[in-house]
């Protein structure tokens, strides 16, 4: 079985009270976009290597045992002890710990196809419970469609936004932002809207209202980051925002266009 888990961006990221399990309440719309990593799961023979693991494309910082597909499969594994022996292999489009959640969807994407491949009728609420002990931003994943988000991000009201007559340029300027970091360096602020709100507002006034809270300690730190959203404005974005905690930067435009801004030629650059 071959499954494309696909990366997300956010439209407006209010980062509310933090709460006594050392969470923060957020209120977010996670918005799916056509980036997708690979992932293949196969059964083997190998009784005495049960989760055989590969990964190629875009290289991870982390072992195979702390990737979230490995932990998904241990957690079904928990509850469905007769799993045979698979293969799993990895192959990584999605930039890593850029705000687009992709290390979250291979997870989530991951315990949606053990489930279907080996039909083990795992309710759709079991499903959401173990994806949220991989990640927060896991449970979107199981749905894979817009959604606003509220709690850490697992409470999840599916809303009928699309965004099929724009197209989306994507920046990754290769900088790695801390998510510890960056919770610890907010000011919180009170949000100029409830993002429930959104549909009620037209594209071309959400860059006056539709903010996200991390842009403010993130530009701080890495004006250049800053610099991408400015230039996609520059170059007729109708609304540009930071993804997450960064450091992707995201412009909607009516349509794609030759005249893109010049960046590095380090950054990752898409239309998606």
């Amino acid at each position: 079985m071959v499954v494309f888990p696909s990366a997300k961006i956010n439209l407006g990221l209010h980062v509310l009270d933090k709460r006594a399990d050392g969470f923060h309440n957020l209120e977010t719309i996670f918005y799916p976009i056509a980036l997708t990593d690979s992932l293949e799961v196969q059964v083997t023979s190998d009784a005495n290597n049960p989760f055989h693991f590969t990964q190629t494309g875009i290289a991870l910082d982390c072992s195979p045992e702390k990737n979230l597909c490995y932990k998904a499969y241990l957690a079904i594994k928990e509850i469905h002890p007769e799993l045979p022996p698979m293969q799993v292999h990895l192959h990584k489009t999605i930039p890593t710990g850029a705000g687009l959640g992709g290390g979250s969807s291979d997870g989530a994407f991951m315990l949606n196809a053990i489930n279907r491949k080996f039909e083990l009728n795992i309710s759709n609420e079991l499903l959401a419970e173990i994806a949220l002990s991989l990640g927060s931003d896991c449970p979107f994943f199981l749905i894979n469609s817009p959604a606003l988000a509220y709690g850490r991000g697992e409470m999840l009201h599916p809303i009928p936004l699309s965004l099929n007559n724009y197209s989306i340029l994507l920046i990754n300027p290769g900088i790695h932002i801390n998510t510890g970091w960056a919770f610890g360096a907010l000011t919180h602020v009170k949000p100029q809207i409830e993002l429930k709100n959104i549909l009620e507002i037209p594209i071309e006034d959400w860059k006056h209202c539709l903010v996200n809270h991390f842009e403010t300690p993130v530009f701080s730190a890495h004006p250049e980051i800053a610099s991408i959203k400015n230039k996609l404005y520059e170059h007729g974005a109708i609304y540009a925002s930071m993804s997450g905690s960064g450091s992707s930067v995201f412009g909607i435009f009516p349509q794609k266009t030759n005249h893109l801004p010049l960046f590095p030629d380090s950054y990752f650059c898409k239309w998606v």
